[in-house]
């Protein structure tokens, strides 16, 4: 598919992975709607960008927020009259150690990496439904595998396992779910990573990726390629071996 002419949504833009693709995407000509919380961070770099074949629509947007999605949603129909691809990309990720343990980092992580994503869904499908197309690409991770600690490795399996579902759901009306899993990624979120991140590529590589996968409508995108098989080997340890390599980690 072509991304000309094509209206375009991408969550999470103000930094990392979203970012890079919509810096990427500003020298197509498309319609770009970008969002995240910090409005004033993707002026910024629109502002400054030197490669604009188009003028983005630029909305402030919690996806944790149902009617924040609602409320976006309403704006881009207003002035584009539908969206043909969703980048579902916004996410987020915080160090909880257990004698810190607090439900509410549960309801900050999960509110965006997985509700975030069910809010927009619940916006797009009637008219991507009606219309029998739509792209919609949700961002989870390689983390997905396995429970590496914390809440953000379930929250992104959790996701994964949605949009696996949603895909077999959508199907028959013509409307394509990709699930994007990226392993370690330059960015903000993996910056406060204190352990070692093998084989990070930075935002802009992962933002090819990505694009050339939606362009060819695969409906899994996941690299690099080493550390999908890193994680494929962790996902078939015995629960027992995998525990005890894990707590030596955690030690």
């Amino acid at each position: 598919m072509d991304f000309n002419n094509k209206v375009i949504l991408i969550t999470g833009a103000s930094t990392g992975i979203g970012k890079a693709i919509a810096e990427k995407l500003l020298g197509v000509n498309c319609n770009l709607v970008l969002t995240a919380r910090r409005q004033e961070m993707i002026e910024e770099y629109v502002n400054q960008s030197q490669n604009k074949a188009n003028i983005p629509l630029i909305l402030k947007n919690d996806v944790s927020k149902k009617e924040d999605a609602a409320e976006a949603y309403k704006k881009i129909i207003e002035k584009f009259g539908r969206i043909d691809i969703a980048i579902l990309n916004a996410g987020v990720g915080f160090h909880v150690k257990v004698e810190e343990y607090n439900s509410i980092f549960a309801d900050q992580t999960f509110g965006t990496n997985l509700l975030g994503v069910v809010y927009w869904v619940e916006q797009l499908l009637p008219e991507f439904i009606k219309r029998k197309g739509g792209i919609i690409a949700g961002v989870s991770s390689l983390a997905d595998n396995r429970g590496y600690g914390g809440f953000y490795s379930s929250s992104k399996a959790a996701l994964t396992n949605y949009l696996e579902g949603l895909s077999v759901e959508l199907k028959n009306h013509g409307v394509k779910v990709i699930t994007v899993r990226p392993g370690f990624v330059d960015t903000p979120i993996n910056s406060k990573n204190n352990y070692k991140m093998p084989f990070m590529i930075n935002a802009e590589k992962a933002a090819e990726i990505i694009l050339a996968g939606i362009e060819k409508e695969k409906r899994l995108i996941q690299f690099p390629r080493q550390m999908v098989w890193i994680t494929k080997l962790i996902g078939a340890l015995p629960g027992s071996l995998y525990e005890l390599l894990a707590s030596k980690k955690v030690k």
